[in-house]
């Protein structure tokens, strides 16, 4: 022995001297079935635009994203998000209504395709077909909340009727999955999932986003919808509002400087719980990987990993589609 040699009781080095021991201890795993890649839609055809604030990511036609869906779906992705990125505005938010709007003839012809093999999930807020940019109707400069509710159901009736396996409400309205979950239910849509957006912080981290979406309110913020950076209990009572009017999975958005509310809505959830890895979060490991500030795939596959051992079961990312082509998870 060593001169130098230390009396140990134990050395937590022995686990993780060697890569086959690192992988038999780790405590927990990222697949990339666990991963739902977001994508933007415009209507028309053979549109596909970058966006300058999230490298790698376009606004797309729903017939380039047939093309994309597939590629990736060959790779593993096997779910999609979907959000609208309308020609026209309206206080109404007419878009949102239009059985032949962009988003639900891309959810026919992803389900044509695909079927079961792709899940197909979509967005339900007003803020993208509004000329004010609120995710619900407005009067004077007050956002409300019941109207809102009641137009949001009628959004997610559309999308279901187009056949999307969930509708995910992520306006943050008081009593919307409720109101949603009875729509559906007494329209036949029994089988329509429900993905509640339940803590959904106002933040900062959306800026490329409502680039990408053209969905910046035009006036004021949205502080008085949206959660208080500063709060957790009032995540936890949103979550519990939402298992009672009937959601099928919870989620936290964002996700990476909300670690601390994900683990504690995983310990308390009795459905699974997705993480949003939202569009700031994306574009800083974009940036910082340009920069040659870190290696691109160690800083996304650790901020990933970071998400699911906090205890998201899924996770809403841009990345998705990077992972899969360059099989960096199995």
């Amino acid at each position: 022995m060593s001169e130098h040699a230390l009396d140990l009781p134990f050395r937590p080095r022995r686990l993780r001297q060697n890569a086959n021991l690192r992988e038999m201890m780790a405590e927990s795993d990222l697949r990339l079935r666990q991963l739902v890649q977001g994508h933007f839609l415009v209507p028309g055809s053979d549109r596909e635009e970058p966006i300058a604030t999230m490298p790698g990511i376009s606004r797309l036609s729903a017939d380039r994203l047939v093309v994309q869906a597939e590629r990736d779906l060959e790779s593993g992705v096997r779910a999609v998000m979907l959000f609208g990125v309308p020609q026209d505005k309206d206080e109404q938010a007419s878009g949102a209504f239009d059985p032949d709007g962009e988003v639900p003839q891309a959810v026919r012809l992803l389900k044509t395709a695909f079927g079961d093999d792709l899940c197909v999930l979509t967005d339900v807020c007003l803020c993208p077909y509004t000329s004010h940019g609120h995710c619900g109707f407005v009067e004077g400069t007050t956002i409300v909340n019941d109207a809102s509710v009641h137009a949001l159901a009628q959004m997610a009736l559309v999308l279901a009727e187009a056949g999307a396996d969930f509708v995910c409400p992520s306006d943050m309205m008081d009593g919307r999955i409720g109101v949603i979950r009875s729509a559906l239910d007494s329209h036949g849509w029994t089988n329509t999932g429900l993905l509640a957006y339940s803590a959904k912080y106002a933040s900062a981290y959306y800026g490329p986003f409502r680039d990408a979406a053209a969905s910046s309110p035009g006036f004021g913020d949205r502080r008085s919808y949206q959660m208080d950076f500063r709060n957790a209990r009032e995540a936890l009572r949103e979550v519990q509002l939402d298992l009672n009017e009937g959601a099928d999975i919870v989620m936290v958005k964002p996700a990476l400087a909300y670690l601390d509310i994900l683990r504690a809505v995983a310990e308390v959830s009795t459905v699974p719980v997705a993480a949003y890895n939202v569009s700031g979060e994306y574009a800083m490991l974009k940036l910082a990987a340009r920069e040659g500030f870190g290696h691109e795939q160690d800083l996304i596959l650790e901020t990933l990993g970071a998400m699911r051992r906090a205890g998201a079961d899924l996770i809403v990312t841009y990345h998705a589609s990077q992972v899969a082509a360059n099989s960096w998870l199995s």
